[in-house]
């Protein structure tokens, strides 16, 4: 991650932020995942009857790939933050497109960029970066989000 200086923040607008290591999304954590929302649908939990699905077998919800997106941009090594940093807030979502089901035992990783900047109150910018969650081996993303955190300095 880099620290920035506030006017290379609000300058940041169309810059890539790089991408995060790969990560597998194995059954345990999808299963893990039907548990905690309650969403036990086969195509998710039930390898043997998935088999019969286009998808060929179990695949991964889609809110748990989005969920991934926190623990994926640790590893981004020019995810950009500004300098002063006292905290980041989940400020929400402007879009969401999910574009291709994530395999069970497929490997995913996380692209970004910088969409835009405000600096709504002194100390307070509003960052949204386009995410992109890519499937390894796939010509098709998974999903494609805009993702808007607060940071107060």
């Amino acid at each position: 991650m880099k620290l920035v200086a506030k006017d290379k923040l609000l300058e940041a607008v169309g810059t890539e932020m790089g991408s995060s290591d790969w990560f597998a999304i194995d059954q345990a954590r999808i299963n893990a995942f039907a548990d905690a929302t309650l969403d036990h649908q086969f195509i998710h939990v039930n390898p043997e009857q998935a088999k019969h699905t286009p998808f060929g077998g179990t695949i991964a919800h889609g809110f748990l790939t989005l969920s991934l997106l926190p623990f994926l941009q640790t590893s981004m090594k020019d995810l950009m933050l500004p300098e002063g940093l006292k905290m980041g807030m989940n400020y929400g979502f402007d879009k969401i497109r999910f574009l291709a089901p994530v395999k069970v035992d497929a490997k995913v990783r996380a692209v970004a960029k910088v969409k835009d900047v405000v600096e709504k109150n002194p100390g307070q910018f509003l960052v949204t970066a386009e995410y992109t969650i890519e499937i390894e081996g796939s010509p098709k993303p998974a999903l494609i989000a805009d993702w808007m955190v607060m940071y107060f300095v």
